[in-house]
């Protein structure tokens, strides 16, 4: 499927209008309702799909952030074949009280792996979590950029974003 059509599809899925507040603070009157597309199988397997050519070669393995990457990336590691960690808020108390559950991330080359960025913030703190415990994450990866300040954001802890989708793709 083009980015075109999928963004078409993404739009007509997961696009609601209203009064929203973000994750950043900021209130907005449109909010793409990211477990719309998750939640459709067939949707988000081309979502994956579409996303395999933007994986930087070296990748060794795919971060999900919680809770909202970990669909996209579990699909995305069926599409490329390449391990999966989920990435918690924060390292649960009991368990194993691991930040990263899955795939090993220490000494690897990380693909931080995200459905909707805004400001980026989560990512943002995910990364230098995930950088402490060994991982060398240079790049996050996102279905849809907001286009509203993650790349700045990003680009200040010396990370790349890629996104399948910008906002301006969408509607």
């Amino acid at each position: 499927m083009e980015r075109a059509e999928l963004g078409r599809r993404i739009y007509e899925v997961a696009h609601l209008t209203g009064e929203f507040t973000l994750r950043s603070g900021v209130t907005t009157d449109h909010y793409f309702d990211k477990y719309r597309f998750e939640a459709d199988p067939v949707l988000l397997e081309a979502v994956a799909e579409a996303m395999v050519p933007l994986v930087p070669a070296g990748t060794e393995v795919l971060a999900g952030l919680e809770m909202g990457g970990i669909p996209v990336v579990t699909a995305l590691g069926r599409q490329t074949g390449l391990p999966c960690a989920f990435v918690r808020k924060e390292a649960k108390a009991y368990g194993t009280c691991r930040l990263a559950e899955g795939a090993e991330i220490a000494g690897r080359r990380v693909l931080v792996v995200e459905d909707v960025v805004t400001s980026g913030g989560q990512i943002v703190l995910s990364t230098r979590e995930l950088r402490a415990l060994g991982a060398d994450v240079r790049e996050a990866l996102c279905v849809i950029d907001r286009e509203q300040g993650g790349a700045a954001a990003l680009k200040e802890i010396d990370l790349g974003l890629l996104s399948l989708l910008k906002a301006a793709d969408l509607g």
